[in-house]
């Protein structure tokens, strides 16, 4: 019986040293550089438009996973006093705060509010700041976004039906948007489409885009930064994606710009109607491709592609490709640029790397400019397995291909400087001594250029028509 009692007393003895021990190690402040802390969400986000000067607030939880106490070192604003937010961290109001404590397996609450004037047109269109988190030398973020002014906006978006976007209010798309089946977006004239960073535009399977601008009106495609560091600063937004199945796209008037890539199509849309029919439109200074194509088809008229990092124009895998009065200028100056302006291929690969081949079945650039910095600024690139055609009818090349071939070059003058205007303002009109002037095929179907001046008998290349100054 003595030797139960004294068996029992010790195992509880045991128990109270082993809660006691427990305890005392949850009480130490573990300082390993791996451990890290969790949060209720990577991104604070508000998704309020404020009608008047705004006001709200968010709650967000630290966790500590760990077993052990741990010290967060610094909990910060990373806009400092110029942030549109403020935090409050237990309780307590403050900018920053240092030395935080969380017990293992627990957590604090941080508050944060926004206060921005929607009305004021010097507000960026999406306000973002994060919180830094500096724990045993880590560093850890949560992203803070606000929508800055009055627009509609779009978050992971999906629209149905048949939607039509006027200019009253600026659209703003963050992350995504895409236009679902069977549905129809027509944007009018003057409407602004504002791209936060890496966001992008997509037209799915048997739905249509429609971009409906003027000559005074037209519709712009653009990063949602507006300060003058952004001006022309490419690769601020994704692009427009015009998926496999999508059908009768029609641009008109259309000034697309800053993003990652301006327009990439997939598919050769109906028999009696290209993919992609653009008018009148500029796409420039994109971080890799103006337009990208895979087996895809695209009439277009009166259209400058210039300043892109990678290719401006990129056919690949075959399809059908119809160019008139096409400026492409090319004088990228953000890195060095290794490819041509204008690639042309009837082979690609599937989604699973296998080689495949289509026709090429036509590839015709009249009445065309096609010229930059590089010393080669066309690549042709061909397999025998798939028809490749291609032709240059009336156009000025910058080329190092033999261009002797005369059923594919057809009044081409090659290396000769079109004297554009001013590359290094990406203005690609032609100077009173290029030798575009009056080179021209005339075309009855197209009498104005790009900004509305008639063409005449003697058209000028390129989208834009030389016009005397009074």
């Amino acid at each position: 019986m003595r030797i139960s009692r004294f068996c029992l007393f010790g195992a509880v003895v045991g128990m109270i040293l082993v809660g006691f021990l427990s305890c005392r190690k949850k009480d130490k402040v573990d300082t390993n550089p791996s451990l890290v802390l969790a949060f209720s969400t990577d991104t604070v986000f508000f998704d309020t438009v404020f009608p008047t000067v705004g006001s709200i607030t968010k709650r967000l939880i630290v966790y500590n996973p760990n077993n052990n106490k741990v010290n967060i070192s610094t909990i910060r604003l990373a806009g400092g006093q110029a942030s549109s937010y403020r935090i409050n961290i237990n309780g307590t109001p403050e900018m920053s705060a240092s030395d935080i404590e969380i017990p293992g397996e627990d957590s604090i609450f941080i508050f944060v509010r926004v206060t921005i004037d929607p009305h004021n047109q010097n507000t960026p269109f999406v306000v973002s700041d994060s919180l830094e988190f500096v724990t045993n030398g880590n560093l850890q973020n949560v992203r803070l976004v606000a929508w800055g002014r009055d627009a509609f906006f779009y978050r992971k978006a999906t629209l149905k039906g048949t939607i039509v976007w006027d200019s009253l209010k600026a659209h703003v798309i963050y992350e995504s948007l895409r236009l679902d089946k069977n549905s129809t977006l027509t944007i009018m004239p003057g409407t602004r489409v504002y791209f936060h960073k890496d966001a992008y535009l997509a037209v799915a399977r048997q739905s249509t885009l429609k971009v409906a601008g003027t000559p005074d009106h037209l519709v712009r495609f653009q990063g949602d930064r507006m300060d003058p560091f952004y001006k022309d600063l490419p690769g601020q937004w994704g692009g427009i994606y015009l998926e496999k199945g999508s059908v009768d796209n029609e641009i008109e008037y259309a000034f697309i710009k800053n993003g990652m890539f301006g327009l990439a199509l997939d598919s050769m849309g109906r028999a009696s109607a290209p993919l992609l029919s653009i008018r009148n439109s500029i796409i420039q200074n994109m971080a890799s491709v103006g337009i990208y194509a895979d087996f895809s088809s695209i009439t277009a008229i009166n259209c400058v592609i210039g300043d892109c990092g990678g290719n401006c124009l990129s056919v690949n895998n075959g399809g059908s490709y119809d160019f008139k009065y096409l400026t492409v200028g090319n004088y990228w100056f953000s890195s060095v640029r290794h490819a041509a302006s204008v690639y042309l291929s009837n082979h690609g690969y599937d989604s699973l790397g296998t080689p495949t081949h289509n026709p090429l079945s036509k590839a015709a650039f009249t009445n065309a400019i096609i010229y930059g910095s590089n010393d080669e600024e066309i690549e042709l690139d061909s397999v025998a397995l798939a028809p490749f055609e291609y032709t240059f009818d009336h156009a000025i090349l910058k080329t190092r291909l033999k261009t002797s071939n005369q059923a594919r070059y057809i009044n081409c003058m090659v290396n000769k400087d079109p004297k554009f205007v001013d590359t290094e303002l990406l203005n690609y009109k032609i100077d009173s001594i290029s030798p575009a002037i009056k080179a021209g095929l005339p075309l009855q179907e197209i009498p104005f250029d790009i900004l509305g001046h008639e063409r005449g008998l003697t058209p000028a290349l390129g989208a834009y028509e030389y016009v005397k100054k009074e």
